[in-house]
């Protein structure tokens, strides 16, 4: 098995890419956890999705890749430059709602339908408001946060936050999870 041969890219994720090394953008997602993302999204027909942190929309390119017609997909992210570029790909398309917002404030507001599946790429879902966000999820629904290995652009202290985060969802009750030392490190945590 040849793992680096991946098949059915999304239509606009190589026109993100040069657009990602065009502006500098130095926290583009690997193409292996957007694979694996568009995988866990055709898990769910007419499914209700949620990103935090859409960045330059790498990962969410693979996401609407994998959903059906029926479904739906919310990114969140504060940096109103990258939502400028990110409407300009996926604005036309009426399962994508993308938010220029705070995500920890987008959690606390939120009040519609439950999530099958949350990719938290972000502070907020990962590093704060973990507790808000999970209640978001449905029972069978998907937790999936990656950079859970060390990365070359973590600031100093970084990896106290990352163990802490392990440490707080080993613990849970709640969901079942699963550790991947794979790509650039995945937990994915389904809900009780």
């Amino acid at each position: 098995m040849d793992q680096s041969l991946i098949t059915r890219v999304p239509t606009a994720y190589d026109s993100l890419v040069l657009k990602s090394n065009e502006i500098g953008f130095s926290m583009p997602s690997d193409i292996y956890v957007g694979s694996f993302l568009k995988t866990l999204v055709a898990s769910k027909p007419r499914g209700n999705f949620l990103e935090l942190g859409t960045g330059i929309g790498l990962s969410l390119s693979w996401m609407i890749d994998g959903m059906d017609d029926q479904s739906s997909l919310t990114t969140v992210d504060n940096d109103s430059e990258l939502i400028k570029i990110v409407k300009a790909y996926f604005e036309n398309d009426d399962r994508v709602s993308i938010i220029c917002q705070d995500g920890g404030d987008w959690i606390k507001e939120y009040q519609g339908e439950r999530f099958d599946l949350v990719f938290a790429d972000a502070w907020p879902g990962k590093y704060s408001h973990l507790e808000n966000l999970l209640k978001l999820i449905k029972p069978g629904g998907i937790y999936v946060v990656d950079d859970m290995l060390k990365q070359p652009n973590w600031p100093d202290g970084h990896s106290d936050y990352v163990m802490k985060l392990i440490e707080q969802l080993e613990k849970r009750k709640d969901i079942e999870l699963t550790k991947l030392e794979w790509s650039t490190g995945i937990i994915v945590a389904v809900k009780k």
